[in-house]
């Protein structure tokens, strides 16, 4: 079933939250030899709607009652929204060893041996908060990868043995 949302997005006033800035972002990453890039599942869809809000977004069809229990995407300010509870989430590690653009994140070490204390530090929010990830967009523990639709490089160590 399709929504429009047109009406109530011409009701509800812009969210002025600034979204980050992609070039920042992929800046960011240089220096750090290990990085994981994950993709929140369903990512919106996985904001519950606040329980006395829930009735405002019902509505009646032929078939029945519905009512939204998570955020609808077509709403415009679904990003802002979405980001600033992100930012809210990840506030300990944003900057210091995670980027996170709306649903696309990446969790960045400056060396090898920690990265796994990062994802660890990136799991235990993701757990705590009850947020999935999508398996078939995550990549782990490489050196490089595509974040935001750029090829992103760490820090590729070389072997010593190799002359």
């Amino acid at each position: 079933m399709c929504v429009d949302f047109t009406d109530l997005n011409k009701a509800c006033p812009k969210d002025s939250f600034p979204l980050p800035r992609i070039d920042q972002l992929v800046d960011a990453t240089a220096g750090h030899e290990r990085l994981s890039f994950m993709d929140a599942y369903s990512g919106y869809n996985q904001i519950k709607m606040h329980k006395p809000d829930e009735e405002k977004t019902t509505f009646t069809t032929d078939q029945g009652l519905y009512c939204y229990t998570v955020m609808p995407f077509g709403l415009k300010n679904a990003g802002a929204t979405y980001q600033r509870l992100v930012n809210r989430m990840f506030a300990r590690q944003i900057g210091k060893n995670m980027e996170i653009y709306v649903d696309d994140m990446l969790t960045k070490s400056i060396t090898a041996d920690k990265h796994v204390d990062d994802l660890r530090e990136t799991f235990d929010v993701l757990t705590r908060h009850g947020m999935k990830l999508n398996p078939a967009k995550c990549v782990f523990g490489v050196p490089s990868g595509r974040f935001l639709g750029y090829q992103v490089l760490g820090i590729v160590k070389q072997d010593p043995s190799i002359g």
